[in-house]
């Protein structure tokens, strides 16, 4: 395909829609837009390398925030605790399979596949084992980020604490704090990926691919 046509050789400003040729940046470095000051293309410091040890730490963490009790309720002299799974399960005995069903995909099941996802695309690049089927790999890893919801499960969490604290005694278990820890490598993991270098790295690698796909 022809370089001046090839949309993979431009990017367009998010905010006013103004063309420019796709610059050549060094870690570190931002393009910003000469017309509205906003920031076009942002090259990450160490991307691939941070990406690849906060989802590996992610998943390390995995069991314990799922199995691990979150915390303790004292009420009325009798104790009760309970883990991320245990929530499940007891959702799923008092018929709320709906509900069991969207915490488990939402909660458990989206943020597994989104941090091995993570670490499989780190690991390609980490250790240059780039192949055609990653275009379409890392595009849909790009819309899991729209079904991430474990900090929303976690406000849940802290609400929950803030309504019981008053009638009862509550105990934060190890099993929170590795949801916590969860939830932040979750959350870099995903952060610390350049999408832009990504892309750029595999449109050069595969432009054949590419072109198909912008044609």
């Amino acid at each position: 395909m022809d370089h001046k046509i090839n949309p993979a050789f431009f990017v367009a400003c998010q905010q006013c829609d103004a063309l420019y040729d796709k610059p050549q940046l060094k870690q570190g470095q931002i393009a910003k837009c000469n017309h509205c000051g906003s920031t076009l293309i942002e090259r990450k410091v160490d991307s691939i390398e941070r990406s690849f040890h906060w989802s590996l730490a992610g998943l390390m963490l995995m069991l314990p925030a799922i199995l691990l009790p979150l915390m303790g309720i004292t009420l009325a002299g009798q104790f009760h605790q309970a883990s991320l799974f245990d929530c499940i399960l007891v959702l799923i005995d008092r018929g709320f399979f709906m509900i069991a069903c969207l915490v488990f995909l939402f909660a458990i099941a989206v943020p597994i596949v989104r941090l091995a996802g993570a670490l499989y695309i780190s690991y390609c690049f980490k250790f240059n084992k780039l192949k055609p089927s990653l275009l379409n790999f890392f595009r849909a890893y790009h819309h899991l980020d729209n079904w991430a919801m474990l900090n929303v499960f976690m406000l849940g969490i802290v609400v929950s604490m803030y309504k019981l604290i008053d009638d009862t005694e509550l105990s934060i278990n190890l099993g929170l704090f590795a949801f916590v820890f969860w939830l932040i490598c979750s959350t870099m993991s995903a952060a610390a990926l350049d999408q832009d270098y990504i892309w750029d790295k595999l449109e050069r690698a595969f432009p054949r691919n590419c072109a198909n796909e912008h044609s």
